[in-house]
């Protein structure tokens, strides 16, 4: 065995959903799995996006050889225009993948200076010294991989996200003989996909959704609408091949159910039979039993086509009295409330809410394994040292508590968060010291535009405690105060008992207590003003807003 630590430092996704970037480093050679991003929590207010932390490449990035993209899903590429931005390294993917990651790169002006390069399950690649070899697995989006690495210490495998579905749609199996094969050579370390580990049993296939939606197909009598993810390419599939068995054109309504269905045509993963697509425009045209209508929107994201069309606001997707809603996906986390609203106008709208409330045939399943799939991973590849990854820390404790009662399957467990490095040598494994970790805020999908925690801070302030701008009239000339100073609130409320006119004295006051000098420095007076209001507000009101001097020269 050689001499040397293969140290593997994970980025972002262990301790949250989201975020999942993880660099694997032998000597001066880093390569990272995956640039994922993650969507905000309620109380990062106006953030779009949040995106891993990666100053940690960034001191390193003479030794850092290529990011390898284990699928398409947006917690996984989503942060590679913000990564290539600053580290413009070549980027290895499947077929599939590639194809969204160019409409990624392309939409922020990257596409041409990147180095994308095509991977197919089962071939070998090399970069520098790691051979990676992709291991075809099922998950809910096509041409996802896990990758076995071979290092100079040893074999390592990173599942990526998956479910072991023996029934795909697409027909493309999920390697189980790669992994047996591996566990029979003798594998260092597996790292393996946390987000089901609650869920006893088998995670049903993606054909059990079938059987749902022939009810739905059968007996729904006017206009039917199917929302899902737009990754969700096997769904999208059987919505069309649905709608063509039952004599209904398809419509697609929002720009992300559009792309993907035209990246899977391209790439031959959905077959649409001729004539059976048609403009959103023409929906009109038809009888309301002849038309199926693929919307995105699924989350209740407030501008998507569905929030739009639940409210009567869309140009084109009318739901009318009787019409079929079907919301095929899971609620993400932290999504409840707005869901739930916009299924609520839905029934305003007298139409027909089909969600998965537990109830009947699924009309969705997971795209993640569940308790058995996770254990016969495990003792397929039977490892020295696991690791559970991808989850909130409750999820890879009990992965890791599932993995320690697998005996004889697996040597150690251990458990690392983001930001650890984990180091292996000849002599075992260990945590050795940790790296600068977080997270990056993102505005309006821009990357430029990049939210300091400051700016946070001051919008959960205004958001709280509201703001203040007492306003001052000074004469340019004499430099004498004209008039008395007015105050505008916005989300402070100031109550009656005369706290205005005491407010106005306050400034009055400290503007009279004030030498000419002072007042013809605007910065001195702001500040005195400031500093007299905010202990006025906070003896009467205990509140603290946000106090902004305005001083207007006439």
């Amino acid at each position: 065995m050689p001499a040397g630590k293969l140290h593997i430092v994970p980025l972002g996704g262990l301790g949250e959903f989201g975020m999942n970037c993880m660099a694997v480093r032998w000597g001066d050679d880093i390569i990272v799995i995956d640039a994922g991003l993650m969507f905000p929590e309620a109380e990062l207010l106006g953030v779009d996006i949040v995106v891993p932390d990666i100053s940690y490449l960034l001191e390193n990035r003479q030794h850092v050889r290529a990011i390898v993209l284990t699928h398409g899903h947006e917690d996984h590429i989503g942060a590679l225009p913000s990564v290539l931005a600053e580290l413009n390294v070549p980027v290895y993917g499947t077929e599939f993948t590639l194809a969204y990651v160019e409409n990624k790169l392309e939409e922020h002006g990257l596409l041409d200076d990147a180095s994308l390069n095509e991977i197919t399950p089962g071939t070998r690649f090399t970069i520098g010294p790691f051979t990676v070899n992709p291991i075809r697995v099922t998950h809910s989006l096509v041409d996802c991989v896990a990758l076995a690495i071979h290092t100079p210490l040893g074999i390592i495998i990173h599942t990526g996200d998956f479910k072991v579905d023996p029934t795909p749609t697409d027909n493309k199996l999920f390697d189980l003989h790669s992994f047996a094969e591996y566990g029979k050579e003798g594998v260092l370390a597996l790292f393996q996909d946390s987000t089901n580990v609650e869920r006893p049993g088998y995670t049903p296939s993606e054909r059990a959704v079938r059987r749902k939606f022939e009810e739905v197909f059968s007996w729904t009598k006017r206009r039917l609408f199917i929302s899902c993810f737009s990754s969700s390419i096997h769904r999208i599939k059987l919505a069309i091949e649905m709608a063509h068995e039952f004599r209904r054109k398809v419509a697609l309504v929002g720009r992300s159910m559009n792309e993907s269905t035209e990246i899977a045509q391209d790439l031959d993963y959905i077959d649409v039979p001729d004539g059976l697509l048609i403009h959103p425009g023409d929906i009109k045209k038809y009888a309301p039993d002849k038309v199926c209508v693929l919307i995105s929107g699924t989350q209740g994201e407030p501008m998507s086509a569905l929030s739009r069309a639940a409210l009567d606001n869309h140009k084109h997707a009318k739901i009318e009295k009787g019409d079929t809603v079907v919301l095929s996906s899971r609620i993400i986390p932290g999504n409840e409330k707005a869901i739930y609203r916009m299924i609520d106008h839905l029934f305003r709208r007298d139409a027909h809410v089909i969600y998965d409330d537990g109830a009947g045939p699924p009309v969705h399943v997971s795209g993640h394994a569940s308790q058995e799939e996770l254990k016969l991973i495990i003792n397929l590849v039977k490892p020295r040292y696991f690791i559970p990854i991808h989850g909130e820390y409750r999820q890879l404790k009990r992965h890791a508590e599932l993995a320690q009662s697998m005996h004889g399957a697996v040597g150690s467990v251990m458990m690392i968060e983001s930001g650890d490095i984990l180091e292996f040598d000849e002599l075992g494994a260990r945590k050795a010291g940790r790296v600068n970790v977080g997270r990056v805020c993102i505005d309006s999908n821009s990357m430029g535009d990049v939210v300091e925690e400051l700016v946070i801070r001051d919008r959960r302030h205004l958001s709280e405690d509201g703001i203040v701008l007492p306003i001052i009239a000074i004469n340019k000339l004499t430099g004498r105060v004209e008039g008395p100073p007015e105050i505008v609130t916005r989300g402070f409320a100031p109550g009656e008992n005369g706290f205005m006119d005491g407010a106005r004295n306050i400034v009055v006051n400290t503007l009279d207590i004030s030498s000419d000098e002072e007042k013809a420095d605007y910065g001195v007076i702001k500040e005195k003003i400031r500093q007299d209001l905010k202990r006025y507000i906070g003896k009467n009101t205990s509140r603290r807003p946000l106090i902004m001097p305005v001083i207007l020269e006439i």
